[in-house]
């Protein structure tokens, strides 16, 4: 039935375990309590909008995009790069059309649609979206490796060598040259040390 919602409320309380769901890979650079997935995705949407703002690209679909990257990890976890090697990630398309079966179909296909776009790696918005992913996933290491977690350097070099666009290639330039808390002693109007 096209107005029956219990299909969405059920994908409701299962995207809220993204909250829980730590993104792994930050273990092995000792990071002892990483954010969450869904932590991930709020900053790298804002991110994506920016840099599709920047990139005259899409800023809403772009951050649209962002939001809905990693949202199949509520059923295949967040697989990081070494355990990729072992056992790859399940289809991001496959696992979106078993978390939307039932929806109404509008909604379901317009779901579908926005994680094919995303895997696609095609239209402007998608790439600034991947760019916004990889950029969040460096800031944190930054953030990470300014809080005493050296190994996150890692993450840091192959997130910043992996950017396409000129926007996130700039930013991401800047954002090396920052540190964690310039933000704040801006805004209290001191001076960096």
């Amino acid at each position: 039935m096209a107005d029956d919602l219990s299909a969405v409320g059920r994908f409701l309380y299962e995207a809220g375990t993204l909250k829980h769901t730590r993104r792994t890979g930050w273990w092995m650079a000792g990071a002892r309590d990483p954010e969450s997935v869904a932590e991930h995705a709020w900053r790298a949407s804002l991110i994506a909008s920016l840099i599709a703002k920047l990139e005259g690209a899409d800023p809403a679909k772009a951050a649209y995009l962002a939001v809905w990257h990693d949202t199949q990890e509520t059923r295949t976890g967040d697989v990081n790069h070494l355990g990729k090697k072992y056992a790859p990630a399940g289809d991001p398309q496959a696992v979106t059309a078993d978390q939307t079966a039932g929806m109404p179909e509008a909604l379901a296909t317009a779901i579908r649609d926005v994680v094919a776009e995303y895997e696609a790696k095609e239209s402007p918005e998608a790439v600034c979206a991947r760019d916004a992913d990889k950029l969040e996933c460096m800031l944190q290491g930054i953030e990470y490796k300014a809080q005493g977690y050296e190994n996150a350097q890692r993450w840091i070099d192959n997130s910043r060598a992996r950017l396409v666009t000129e926007t996130g290639r700039r930013l991401a330039d800047e954002l090396l040259g920052q540190g964690p808390l310039d933000w704040l002693r801006t805004a209290l109007g001191e001076t960096k040390p």
